[in-house]
């Protein structure tokens, strides 16, 4: 059976697994990775606007991994509209880097239960295997936080390099064209990044498990020595 500490140093980190397998799921699911304001290039040129003028042409957008909305301002009041990225957008898109994101975070899913499953074994006892103690903890905790890490950086190139947002704003718009003014990672994207800062802390705190600490005797224990312990 493990120690009172290495059961706490466990249990603690099988419950941050869990958390992180948590924030990775609601950031999946929820369409607010960016947010941005886009100009209506066209309608703005169209009537020569000024700079007073252009806020009639602003408009909002925002979109997560599956779904977004936007608000297009081409100066007669705002539309609101929503979309899917699947299965048409998704096209006009980098596809195979925009799956690849996906996809990234569904292995990291599954490695973080595998992490979380890890730790509660080594929380109940001490494992025969060196794979199923503390070493395969760290494995499953590093893959898990190492494709996390993947999927983030692959969604930044995607939004800086491959200029995500904008072809996003323009995805069948066929008389108007936005031009982005602003934008900026949302909660969700940072969620992103909060769980794969969880599997960091697992490995400090798995990394810590593993250190004996010297026991401090108590006086109790030093008065009942006996000759034969001095004589040794």
């Amino acid at each position: 059976m493990p120690g009172c500490f290495k059961k706490t140093l466990f249990a603690l980190a099988s419950l941050v697994s869990f958390v992180s397998f948590i924030l990775i799921v609601v950031a999946m699911g929820t369409p607010k990775w960016m947010t941005g304001k886009i100009l209506c290039k066209t309608g703005a040129d169209l009537v020569n606007a000024t700079d007073p003028e252009l806020v009639k042409f602003i408009g909002e957008i925002y979109y997560g991994l599956f779904r977004g909305g936007k608000i297009r301002q081409c100066g007669l009041g705002g539309r609101r509209s929503k979309f899917t990225i699947f299965p048409h957008m998704v096209k006009k898109l980098n596809t195979g880097l925009h799956v690849m994101i996906i996809m990234f975070l569904c292995v990291a899913i599954s490695f973080s239960l595998v992490s979380f499953g890890f730790c509660i074994l080594n929380a109940i006892k001490v494992p025969y295997r060196a794979i199923k103690g503390p070493a395969g903890a760290c494995l499953w905790n590093f893959l898990a936080g190492g494709f996390i890490a993947l999927a983030v950086t692959s969604f930044m190139a995607a939004v800086k390099l491959h200029h995500l947002t904008e072809r996003i704003a323009n995805f069948r718009e066929n008389v108007f064209h936005f031009v982005i003014l602003e934008e900026q990672f949302e909660d969700c994207f940072w969620l992103c990044v909060a769980s794969a800062t969880a599997h960091a802390v697992n490995l400090l705190l798995i990394a810590i498990s593993g250190i004996n600490f010297p026991k401090i005797k108590t006086k109790t224990e030093e008065a009942n020595v006996t000759a034969e312990d001095i004589m040794y």
